[in-house]
């Protein structure tokens, strides 16, 4: 059978009434749509169900662990204390921390007694933390030194916000220290939580005005959670199928323990909708980092036996590239994958090709954002070599479809807006009614990116429509110049950007970083790139750093920061 019919073959098995993975149709929000018929109700019922991992190790950081029973023990504390508190149901709790361990144990008290938990970017200064507090009119906030510190400054301006900190080492004496929340008796409260109350309120950056709330529901974050199981068991099984070697058993006992890195901080849905959850719920062990070093994730998934790796697209890269990736024991590691943005040809290319002593590495990628709760199409191992371009196949509990700019729809493979429908959607943004009209459209997700989606129900992202360069008439996206530029020998990394121009209205503009080892040669690329890509997409103007190009705090590059700072006349 041809690879995409072994897929398509389990893809239905998977599905059909009375297996795992049952599609269903529920009113959510009024309007009839697909789900899962086996999700939970809540992430409250996701959490205790995990009480039968009771030994097994759940939290690590440094020398620090929790196992499974430890962490029940201190969540029920935490939403014990938080009850006394007064935090009821619909109370938004905000986070304001690096991803340590307390995150996660704050993170399923809060949902478990039908609160709110409101990630707060740990990168905002103080005027954004002021804003986001009181956007989310939090009624507590639970943070670390460094985020505490910046709370001081606006601390008079929100006199009711209650405040307990995290590993301050005994300052911020107005602040309740953590360790007295795990004093309180363990008596998980009892709550009654309806499915499409909101769980939780990610902050989405915009590109003018302050960032948007997006609330998401306890539905559509278990509807992701199977989403995200749904793609190992499919493609994993499919995959087995073509290599003639017996499926995956998930109730094997001598399955290893699934081990992740948290690469990407967890105010963000890739780590925490699509790591920290799907990890949990399968009895995984979750690796904190202080911060992102590729050789630190190195000697972690030697030690720790990490079973897969996802970050952003440069994590991978770096992971791959580091002198030390050879040397180590990765027997464990069975993936790298990406997310939060597209992962570009030649990487997946690298990856599927990783020549490793101790190991074989399957590359995987998927596509989703924060308002549809996570992923909505996936890709991993044969499925993703084969169509390296695309971001993964569609997947089923949600609907996809393509418009033009006057909304109508699409044929199928015709580029034009990506659009989404099904359970997982958000309830909408965050005291902007505007904003959510404009989004959610007759129930479908706007989501702004163009792309077009495939015979094979494949999606393929060609740029986010702000992104687009218009150069004299002609569309340009930056991805696939981008997609281009690194698979030029050296370029580590690389962002394309519009560069306003008085004839064309706009130019093509790149920057790119080499390493301390390489030199430029920009005729060369450019040459290297007539041969890739239409004369009208190679850069105008490209810009050689001696510094990897900035980032935020998902690991992102940030293409706007470019186009602010760089200038045209220090451009090649």
């Amino acid at each position: 059978m041809k690879l995409q019919d072994v897929l398509n073959e389990v893809v239905s098995e998977l599905t059909e009434p009375g297996q795992p993975f049952e599609l269903a149709r529920a009113e959510v929000r009024g309007r009839k749509m697909k789900t899962w018929a086996n999700a939970a109700n809540s992430l409250r019922d996701i959490w205790l169900d995990t009480q039968h991992f009771a030994e097994r190790d759940y939290l690590v950081f440094g020398e620090e662990r929790w196992t499974y029973a430890q962490a029940h023990d201190q969540v029920a504390r935490i939403a014990n204390w938080l009850v006394s508190k007064g935090i009821g149901q619909h109370d938004r709790v905000a986070i304001a921390m690096r991803n340590y361990p307390e995150w996660m144990l704050s993170y399923w008290a809060i949902a478990s007694i039908g609160a709110v938990a409101v990630g707060i970017n740990a990168w905002w200064v103080a005027e954004e933390l002021e804003y986001g507090l009181k956007d989310c009119d939090a009624k507590l906030l639970i943070g670390d030194a460094e985020r505490l510190d910046r709370l001081s400054a606006i601390r008079e301006r929100l006199p009711d916000l209650l405040v307990v900190k995290v590993r301050t080492e005994d300052n911020f004496d107005w602040a309740t220290d953590w360790n007295d929340l795990l004093k309180v008796d363990p008596e998980m409260p009892v709550v009654t939580i309806d499915a499409d109350d909101d769980v939780c309120i990610f902050y989405t950056s915009g590109t003018t005005g302050f960032p948007k709330g997006a609330r998401l529901t306890h539905r559509g974050c278990a509807n992701h959670l199977l989403t995200y199981q749904f793609v190992f068991a499919s493609q994993s099984r499919a995959a087995a199928i073509l290599n003639g070697v017996e499926p995956p058993d998930p109730s094997d006992a001598n399955v290893p323990q699934p081990c992740a890195i948290l690469a990407t901080p967890l105010f963000h849905v890739t780590a925490n909708n699509g790591l920290a959850h799907s990890l949990t719920a399968n009895g995984g062990k979750l690796l904190h980092m202080f911060k992102w070093d590729a050789g630190e994730a190195l000697r972690l998934i030697e030690q720790e036996r990490v079973t897969s790796f996802s970050g952003v697209p440069t994590m991978a890269r770096e992971l791959v590239q580091h002198p030390d990736f050879s040397r180590c024991d990765l027997s464990s590691l069975s993936g790298i994958g990406g997310g939060g943005a597209a992962v570009p040809p030649d990487l997946i290319e690298k990856i599927d090709n990783v020549e490793h002593a101790t190991t074989t590495i399957a590359p995987s990628t998927g596509y989703g954002l924060t308002e549809s709760s996570g992923v909505v199409a996936a890709g991993s191992g044969p499925f993703l070599v084969a169509k390296p371009t695309s971001t993964g196949i569609a997947l089923p509990v949600c609907e996809m479809k393509t418009i033009d700019n006057t909304g109508a729809d699409l044929p199928t493979g015709e580029v034009g807006e990506i659009c989404i429908f099904g359970a997982q959607v958000f309830k909408g943004y965050l005291n902007r009614p505007d904003a959510t009209e404009e989004t959610i459209v007759d129930g479908w997700l706007r989501t702004g990116d163009i792309g077009f989606i495939d015979a094979d129900n494949y999606v393929h992202l060609v740029d986010r429509a702000k992104d687009m360069v218009l150069r004299g008439g002609e569309n340009v996206y930056c991805s696939e110049v981008e997609a281009a530029i690194y698979r030029f020998p050296d370029v580590l990394e690389c962002s394309v950007f519009s560069v306003p121009d008085e004839r064309l209205g706009e130019e093509v503009g790149a920057a790119i970083f080499l390493g301390s080892k390489a030199e430029a040669d920009v005729d060369e690329l450019r040459s290297f790139l007539s041969t890739k890509i239409a004369a009208y997409k190679v850069p105008r103007y490209i810009w050689v750093m001696d510094t990897p190009l900035p980032r935020n705090a998902n690991g992102k590059i940030v293409r706007r920061e470019l186009q602010k700072t760089l200038v045209v006349d220090r451009a090649y």
